[in-house]
């Protein structure tokens, strides 16, 4: 027999001599919660809001840790009211109004664009005259914005015809401008949006023309313009770089899949699908921009030099003021 201190011990032994413990996968990590961001929208959905359709639809917003809420107005004009409240997070809006919101002291920023060129012009009753400058002078004009009544109709109509007994006050329509022209309260409207209310108006058997801003001397602008609160501007700019992130894709996707592109607009949102938005998309799509965040600094300048010298503006802003790259932050 061998000494117990030199004794194998047998396998069954040592196995009952290691502590044993039961191996379990740990538990799955839960994600991070997102984060919600509300965006009101300018006035109902519609084709130029192709990119944050697409981004929320394809789960672009969720991919960067977002929760994007889309809403409607009730009327327009409460947008950066909102904005400025704190009731939402972004809102959108137009480059003409952005100046004029500025030099208000409302505090505001654009922080990226979506349309690069005006989405609205000067919609007129009938064909074009002879002398059209001389004829859209004395119409009546209504207007959806103070960016029609207070750019568009100083244009139109020179201050002598202004000053006389006989000028006719443009008239809000409150977005209604196509049953104010089939009523014929109006002759015009300063400021309808080119793509949809043409079509309305031919619909209804009234014949129209167009006259582009670029004729009426108004500098070049944005169309469409995400604008976030100024007074919190910096403390999220980690969120609004994520958030442009998804646009930027969105708008990537868009202009490589435009056919799917509006299928995905109207199966996601059957009001949308329409005679008048299917015609209007190839418009739109070629105006959209590829670089949502990149800042057009000499634009937002123009612009301003051009409201001082109408007499709109007594001074003018510096571009950080109106207008951000939220990546150069």
């Amino acid at each position: 027999m061998l000494p117990e201190t030199i004794r194998q011990s047998t396998d069954s032994e040592e196995a009952d001599e290691v502590p044993s413990a039961a191996l379990a996968l740990p538990p799955p990590l839960e994600p991070p919660p997102l984060k919600k961001v509300s965006l009101m929208l300018d006035w109902y959905l519609s084709p130029q809001h192709a990119s944050l359709i697409v981004a929320k639809e394809r789960g672009l917003f969720t991919a960067q840790g977002l929760e994007m809420e889309l809403q409607t107005p009730a009327d327009p004009s409460v947008a950066i009211k909102l904005l400025t409240a704190g009731e939402v997070d972004l809102a959108l809006t137009r480059q003409p109004l952005l100046h004029l919101f500025a030099h208000e002291g409302v505090p505001v920023t654009r922080i990226a664009t979506l349309i690069e060129t005006p989405l609205t012009a000067v919609i007129v009753k009938g064909e074009a005259q002879p002398e059209n400058t001389r004829h859209l002078a004395g119409l009546h004009y209504g207007y959806s914005t103070r960016e029609g009544v207070n750019l568009l109709v100083p244009e139109l109509v020179p201050r002598s015809v202004r000053q006389t007994d006989g000028f006719l006050v443009p008239q809000s329509v409150h977005f209604n401008a196509a049953s104010a022209m089939s009523e014929g309260s109006i002759d015009a409207v300063a400021d309808g949006f080119y793509h949809f209310l043409p079509h309305q108006l031919s619909a209804l058997g009234i014949t129209t023309h167009t006259v582009r801003y670029s004729d009426l001397g108004v500098p070049r602008h944005d169309g469409l313009v995400i604008v976030a609160n100024s007074n919190s501007l910096a403390k999220h700019t980690d969120t609004w770089t994520r958030f442009l992130n998804a646009v930027e894709e969105a708008n990537d996707w868009i202009v490589e899949n435009p056919a799917a592109t509006w299928q995905l607009i109207i199966d996601t949102n059957p009001i949308l699908d329409n005679p008048t938005n299917a015609a209007a998309w190839p418009d739109i799509l070629r105006r959209m921009a590829l670089r949502p965040a990149a800042l057009d600094s000499r634009r937002y300048a123009s612009f301003e030099t051009y409201l001082l010298q109408e007499g709109l503006i007594d001074e003018v802003l510096p571009v950080s003021r109106l207008a951000v790259d939220p990546f150069a932050l």
